[in-house]
């Protein structure tokens, strides 16, 4: 089995090697064109969605625009939940670096994005309440460490009234979480000198 994840992981980063996954930001505006009339738009912490961005994008040929704060989360996995969890609590929803100037010429737009304490990270929300999606198909697509969608489809739905909201794809992907938590436990039976 881990010889079969390790042959597909290969294949999705061999596939991806082309697609510029440290910024999508071109002299468009921040988003990658192609001319199509379907956008993929992402956020992406450890990059899980982004990879499923990348495949949507290079399968359908769509745009692509990443998602990404004014001022970045921290590096740190346990500070970024923090942060996530103040601003979800007080409703605060991040500024943009950017966004989709022509939102307009889309008529399906796919959402990806991580479930963050079952539901959807603050970044996504100031996405959706800056971008009138009145009309288009939205479809997300999300990744998660567990919670599923959480209350993701409900957030999306009161924050884009008018779009017309299709279930999306949700894929478990909570690598980090477990990275940390194995590493931790080894650790645990390391005898070191400080």
């Amino acid at each position: 089995m881990a010889i079969q994840h390790e042959s597909i992981h290969q294949t999705v980063m061999s596939t991806l090697a082309p697609l510029p996954l440290s910024t999508t930001t071109n002299s468009s505006g921040g988003v990658w064109q192609v001319g199509s009339r379907i956008l993929v738009a992402y956020f992406s912490r450890s990059g899980n969605t982004r990879v499923i961005a990348g495949l949507i994008h290079r399968k359908l040929g769509t745009d692509l625009f990443e998602i990404r704060p004014a001022s970045p989360y921290p590096e740190d996995y346990l500070e970024t939940v923090e942060q996530a969890r103040q601003e979800r609590d007080c409703g605060f929803q991040p500024p943009l670096k950017a966004g989709v100037a022509n939102m307009a010429a889309y008529e399906t737009v796919f959402l990806g994005f991580p479930v963050w304490g079952e539901t959807v990270p603050p970044v996504i929300r100031s996405f959706l309440s800056v971008h009138d999606l009145s009309g288009k198909t939205l479809i997300p697509f999300i990744t998660h460490g567990g919670y599923g969608f959480g209350n993701s489809q409900s957030v999306i739905a009161s924050h884009a009234p008018k779009a017309r909201l299709v279930r999306g794809f949700e894929m478990e992907a909570d690598q980090e979480r477990r990275t940390m938590e194995s590493v931790a436990d080894w650790l645990k039976g390391v005898a070191v000198k400080s």
